[in-house]
């Protein structure tokens, strides 16, 4: 019921939004000028920007898997990956990917699932990390300029709490993994068994740190690669927007549109675009509006080869797909094992 009332407010979200940014009649018909004009070619290079994305992002979970001792075949790699790029960007709460990744990763390999769970767990940490150091350098630098209208300032302050949640966040599991204390946790502290895994993550990769920095250099090609993706699609839609000036605004559209109040961000997206974009680069609110729609198509072409594997990609070991509730419990299991292991 839980998961039903979630789905169906994601839904209300993201239709209240849309209506909002694309009811006027006005705006539409400025839209439709624009598609008209626009420079087409751009397109096809955010294409290739967000392949590059898809690359980095394929090859930092290879290396962590390699930390483990897990190698993969590349059809096999490639399609875990294109499978779990997939889904994170259309189940709700955008990590449904790593339980389905999870899930196959332990089916191909039976005898290291503890450091498959814990490969999956990294990869999506060492991203945050990643993502937390581009903004924390971003906002340092342009404050000022991103706190310009009472508009911007908003969006920039939900960004700076969200983003000083995560610091918190990631100082704390630092401090519980460095200083051994997750072993004095209470057996029903909230989040008990995840900080197990992270912990254990942490000292691994803390060990073997060449393949860490790798990764990290990895993830933050990724991210430069995806606002390189939403550029291009400004930049098809002629609009003036410097580089430096777009990739200010970048973390606060990613941050905002991950948050879970809306389907896989529509909505959210166009909305923040249509803000930060029109009061501090002078975009018309139309065009802002359109570039946030235009990045998602962009994603939905690149990541819709990974609903296709999925179709197609038969694990080891396994007859026929299960539910995603079968492989949710199944991987809850093996992190329950785990933390009773440590």
């Amino acid at each position: 019921m839980k998961k039903i009332l979630l789905t169906f407010f994601q839904l209300a979200v993201t239709i209240a939004v849309l209506i909002w940014v694309y009811h006027d009649p006005i705006k539409r018909a400025q839209m439709r000028e624009a598609l008209q004009h626009a420079r087409y070619y751009w397109v096809a290079i955010g294409i290739l920007a967000y392949v590059v994305v898809e690359v980095a992002a394929a090859f930092r979970w290879h290396v962590l898997l390699k930390v483990q001792g897990i190698r993969l075949s590349f059809p096999r790699l490639s399609g875990l990956f294109l499978i779990g790029m997939f889904y994170n960007q259309f189940l709700p709460g955008g990590t449904g990917g790593d339980i389905i990744k999870s899930y196959f990763l332990l089916k191909e390999t039976p005898d290291k699932k503890a450091g498959a769970l814990l490969a999956v767990v990294f990869d999506r940490l060492i991203g945050l990390v990643a993502l937390v150091s581009i903004t924390g350098l971003l906002v340092v630098v342009r404050y000022q300029w991103l706190s310009q209208t009472p508009e911007t300032r908003r969006l920039l302050w939900i960004l700076l709490v969200l983003l000083g949640s995560s610091i918190a966040g990631l100082l704390g599991t630092f401090v519980i993994s460095g200083f051994n204390l997750v072993h004095f946790l209470p057996e029903k502290f909230p989040g008990r068994e995840k900080l197990i895994e992270v912990s254990a993550a942490y000292q691994l990769y803390a060990r073997h740190w060449r393949a860490t920095l790798v990764a990290f250099v990895s993830s933050l090609v990724a991210h430069l690669a995806t606002f390189t993706t939403f550029l291009c699609a400004a930049y098809a839609l002629r609009a003036g927007v410097m580089l430096v000036d777009f990739f200010a605004v970048m973390p606060i559209e990613r941050t905002i549109s991950a948050l879970p109040i809306s389907f896989a961000g529509v909505g959210l997206r166009e909305k923040v675009l249509q803000i930060m974009l029109h009061g501090l680069c002078g975009v018309p609110e139309s065009v802002a509006v359109l570039i946030g729609s235009l990045s998602f198509l962009i994603l939905l072409v690149c990541c819709a080869p990974g609903g296709i594997v999925y179709f197609f990609y038969k694990p080891s070991g396994v007859a026929a797909h299960v539910k995603l509730r079968e492989m949710k419990e199944e991987v809850a299991t093996l992190e329950h094992e785990i933390s009773k292991q440590d």
